[in-house]
């Protein structure tokens, strides 16, 4: 299976219960990449802008309470 269509098709004929465990799967997946991604922006410094804008926010009292 090399393309997205063939993969599809395979899908289609897995019964529900095996379909479930794909997308159960797949959404760990997708997560441990959306992990990786966070980790490597942080080590390249990506969000420091935002955490000295948020903190210049927060020392100047332009804050809302969190309820």
């Amino acid at each position: 299976m090399s393309t997205v269509q063939e993969i599809e098709a395979a899908i289609t004929r897995l019964e529900p219960k095996k379909i479930h465990a794909v997308a159960d799967w797949l959404l760990e997946y997708r997560e441990g990449l959306w992990d990786k991604r966070i980790a490597a922006d942080a080590k390249a410094g990506k969000p420091d802008s935002l955490i000295r804008k948020a903190k210049a926010g927060y020392r100047a009292g332009k804050v809302t309470p969190f309820p």
